[in-house]
């Protein structure tokens, strides 16, 4: 069985109000991307890692393999319109048997711990499917101008990546959400609409997805502290 994983990061920064894809951006020194990188390079679990950007980025994208020594990028792909066509550009770049297991994750979630990531693919390999998620910790309000209602959060998960499907299984899903005009935010979502079980794995707090101004501050400083 092989594990791959694939880092959809064919953004090109222009709704993100940032000089650059907020995956390129340097944080203390090191592009964003690099750091999310780097925890598929150092688990022993992932076997190789294919990246989609949009096409003026692949030049830069092959100097930081070669400058951060990330061996395992074996596919650089034509990111697309939507992440799932970015996944998917990725997923159809691979030569995988069926069994094999794709881990997709957010290139602006950098600070994966790398035992998440590695009880994530223990629990793919055993249960055929793993979505890392986190408990709701927050008190949760739906409301609108004519609506006040809390929820109960004792169900409730907040999902993250990566997010690890069978080969054979994440392509016919996907084909099939093609087929079907169906749109979605990550693969699980096209997996549930596909009539698969998916099985829940344990996250982490630290797995935040960095989308805001604030978010980069706050990663700035836990890189700064980390390497001190």
């Amino acid at each position: 069985m092989r594990r791959v994983a694939i880092i959809p990061a064919g953004g090109t920064g222009s709704r993100s109000g940032f000089s650059l894809p907020k995956q390129f951006l340097k944080i203390n020194g090191k592009e964003m991307i690099i750091y999310t990188l780097e925890i598929f390079q150092r688990s022993s679990l992932v076997d190789a890692i294919a990246v989609a950007v949009h096409p003026k980025y692949f030049m830069r994208m092959k100097k930081l393999k070669i400058k951060y020594g990330i061996a395992k990028l074996k596919n650089i792909v034509e990111g697309g319109g939507e992440r799932q066509d970015s996944v998917f550009n990725a997923l159809s770049s691979l030569e995988l048997k069926g069994s094999d297991l794709v881990i997709v994750h957010d290139a602006a979630r950098p600070m994966l711990p790398v035992n998440v990531l590695n009880r994530a693919i223990r629990s793919a390999q055993t249960k055929g499917n793993a979505l890392v998620c986190i408990k709701a910790g927050d008190t949760l309000l739906k409301s609108s101008d004519n609506s006040f209602k809390y929820i109960d959060r004792s169900e409730i998960y907040y999902v993250q990546t990566p997010q690890i499907f069978r080969f054979d299984e994440l392509t016919k899903g996907m084909k099939l959400a093609y087929k079907k005009g169906f749109i979605a935010t990550d693969e699980s979502s096209i997996m549930h609409f596909a009539g698969y079980k998916i099985f829940k794995a344990e996250g982490s707090h630290l797995n935040f997805k960095i989308t805001t101004a604030d978010d980069i501050k706050i990663f700035k400083k836990l890189t700064k502290t980390s390497s001190k």
